[in-house]
């Protein structure tokens, strides 16, 4: 019993529907199922794509026009010939929205303006930390809805509740927070029970950050998803849960 559970953690991961996955149904597919990948694709992405953008081209109305062409390239499945093997599927969005930018200036015949910087539209093998940082973002919000998500379907776990309280309170003590843990749900928590509460939710949380990485990488693998979370700024929401055998299982543990 003890191996089977091992080799389905073994194959968690791997077993989690990635958004290249996605992509190839936005265009491969059949109307109904295109339609939903796109739509979930285009869900995901497009406040992240804006404020990219926007950090570019000034011009407010330029700005939301570019961002809009790449959200159309989503709509009706334009990546769908993009290749997994070439990189993660945040590059490829990179790429194509720093493309469209650079193709518009181009195309229009401007000089370098205070409108746009085009330094930020380099080549797509270039590091760009203002990507990163919308990326980064991305997958915290969407970290944070999966908790709020799971706390719905089961309120008698508010760890979505308790990290939030934790966020705004940073300095609150054990007994503060269980105090205002308490006066959220309407149910008393002892301060030794918060800590336990707080460990667990910080546990999830991090289990929902491996998830959402996970989606964006065509090899979702233990190494693959730990590589990534390092390279946006986000391995320390998971490093304590890490354990030795993470690279065979997959699994963060207490």
């Amino acid at each position: 019993m003890a191996d089977r559970h091992e080799s389905v953690l073994a194959s968690r991961l791997e077993a989690i529907p990635t958004r290249w996955s996605l992509v190839q149904q936005a265009y491969a597919t059949g109307p109904q199922t295109a339609t939903a990948a796109r739509q979930a694709l285009v869900l995901r992405y497009a406040k992240s794509i804006r404020r990219y953008v926007g950090g570019m081209v000034k011009n407010a109305e330029d700005a939301d026009e570019l961002a809009q062409d790449v959200v159309m390239r989503l709509m009706k499945g334009d990546f769908g010939g993009a290749d997994p093997t070439r990189g993660r599927f945040r590059d490829l969005l990179k790429t194509a929205t720093r493309n469209m930018v650079h193709n518009h200036w181009a195309k229009s015949n401007r000089r370098k303006t205070a409108d746009t910087d085009l330094n930020l539209v380099g080549k797509e093998d270039e590091s760009d930390p203002r990507w990163d940082a919308e990326w980064q973002a991305n997958v915290l919000d969407h970290a944070w809805a999966a908790l709020k998500d799971a706390e719905r379907k089961t309120p008698t776990s508010p760890a979505y509740t308790l990290l939030k309280l934790r966020a705004e309170n940073p300095d609150a003590t054990s007994d503060e927070l269980a105090e205002k843990l308490s006066a959220k749900t309407k149910s008393p928590v002892r301060a030794d029970a918060c800590r336990q509460m707080l460990r667990r939710a910080r546990l999830r949380f991090a289990e929902a950050l491996v998830t959402e990485i996970g989606v964006g990488l065509a090899d979702p693998s233990p190494a693959r998803v730990a590589e990534e979370l390092a390279a946006l700024g986000l391995l320390g929401y998971v490093q304590d849960f890490l354990p030795s055998d993470w690279a065979s299982t997959g699994e963060l543990k207490e």
